[in-house]
């Protein structure tokens, strides 16, 4: 690849080999947690109680019952919403976010935090350094003079690399340690709007009362006191919390040393036996869970994948993914790739009975390096509610086939190489 090419390769490529040069040359290892290493068996259904039982003994806290679950789709829907129960706060807000950019949904987060926080609410908020580098010195002096505690997660200037490796993905808001919103949406302009133009992208985010909450707080926590060191307890953050709704639920947390995401893919996978929908907005899963996606095919699960199309902030992801689609679309899975704008959509359901959702993407930088956060539902009603979405962005999509996906040209070659960090 010529030197002009290469400086035409996205920041995320650039970023990716950057990632790699400097573990290897500070010798530190990609995959610091327990991995699977084979193909988990089919043993049962997604909708069994064997299945409840296993995910919730071997990704975290078990599933607890009562929970209230609402969608959110798109911009219009995910930040009113948020920016409504920030502005009804009365005694703690915990954020954790990737991305929070300059703008004007910036700009109101901003400000909804920094008046609660004068107004004695205690604000605590987890920025990434690197998905927060672009959200301004106006906004973080503004939050910081209103006294909100600010945390820039692993900024480059640590002494040890691979900190710089590990990002907090998480796409977390906690009010009053009672209401609680995770998906995959950050704060930036691109998620405003309905996806109504390429220039407004396409997501779920979900509110969430009830149990799980505290689960999901317990996710917060975590990431705090690894920064700050200080414990956040009692009733402004872990009140009582009553039945609320009907959902079964559980939070999963996940991070390069606790590959939680890594065996609930795996485990859902083996666990389909009828159907298996799958929506995210970088789809690039490794050799073993290609295996199971396969393995699901060829024992008769109807398996389906919606992915970005040309629209995509990341291209390089997508050339990297299209290397493994012939053996998946030979196998028999279809792969469609939504058309209007980019889609940001990070979603699982199995057997129309278990749905993850939250912010964990298909690919090695979320299952290996990232912090991520999902909500794990199981409940035949909510499964119909996301099959819905997925459905109605299906028919926004193209479904790809082999004589499209053709032979791999340099610019995906490059991209491989790269995968291990993307």
């Amino acid at each position: 690849m010529s030197i002009l090419r290469i400086a035409k390769v996205s920041f995320y490529f650039q970023r990716a080999l950057v990632c790699a040069l400097i573990c290897a040359a500070s010798g530190c290892a990609l995959k610091t947690g327990k991995q699977a290493r084979q193909e988990v068996a089919p043993l049962y259904s997604a909708s069994s109680p064997e299945f409840r039982q296993s995910a919730g003994s071997l990704l975290g806290p078990n599933f607890v019952s009562g929970n209230s679950i609402t969608t959110l789709v798109n911009g219009n829907q995910i930040f009113p919403a948020m920016l409504g129960a920030i502005r009804s706060a009365k005694h703690s807000i915990n954020f954790e976010t990737y991305v929070f950019w300059e703008g004007q949904i910036g700009r109101e987060f901003t400000e909804a935090l920094a008046e609660r926080a004068r107004a004695g609410v205690k604000v605590s908020a987890i920025l990434d350094a690197q998905g927060t580098n672009k959200m301004g010195m106006e906004n973080l002096a503004r939050l910081r003079e209103a006294g909100v505690e600010v945390v820039k997660y692993h900024s480059i200037f640590w002494l040890d690399p691979r900190r710089y490796n590990n990002r907090s993905h998480r796409k977390l808001l906690i009010v009053d340690g009672r209401i609680a919103f995770v998906g995959g949406a950050g704060i930036a302009d691109q998620w405003m709007g309905n996806a109504e133009s390429p220039q407004h992208w396409r997501d779920n985010h979900y509110k969430v009362t009830g149990p799980v909450v505290a689960q999901l707080q317990g996710i917060f926590m975590a990431n705090w006191l690894k920064t700050r060191g200080n414990v956040l307890h009692g009733e402004d953050y872990f009140p009582p919390l009553a039945s609320t709704g009907p959902y079964l639920a559980q939070a999963l947390r996940s991070s390069a040393r606790n590959t939680n995401l890594d065996l609930m893919y795996l485990l859902a996978l083996a666990s389909a036996q009828k159907t298996l929908r799958i929506e995210n907005a970088y789809f690039l899963p490794d050799e073993l869970t290609r295996n199971e996606l396969i393995a699901a095919a060829k024992r008769g699960v109807k398996v389906e994948i919606v992915v970005p199309g040309k629209l995509i902030d990341q291209k390089l992801v997508r050339a990297a993914s299209k290397r493994h689609w012939p053996e998946l679309i030979k196998s028999g899975i279809k792969i469609y790739e939504y058309q209007p704008t980019m889609v940001h959509v990070k979603l699982i359901v199995v057997d129309d009975t278990f749905v993850s959702v939250g912010s964990g993407n298909f690919d090695n930088r979320s299952i290996q390096l990232n912090d991520e956060a999902n909500l794990d539902v199981l409940d035949r009603n909510f499964a119909a509610q996301q099959t819905r979405l997925f459905e109605m962005d299906k028919k926004q999509s193209h479904e790809m086939t082999l004589d499209k996906t053709g032979g791999l040209h340099p610019f995906q070659q490059a991209a491989g190489l790269a995968s291990p960090q993307l």
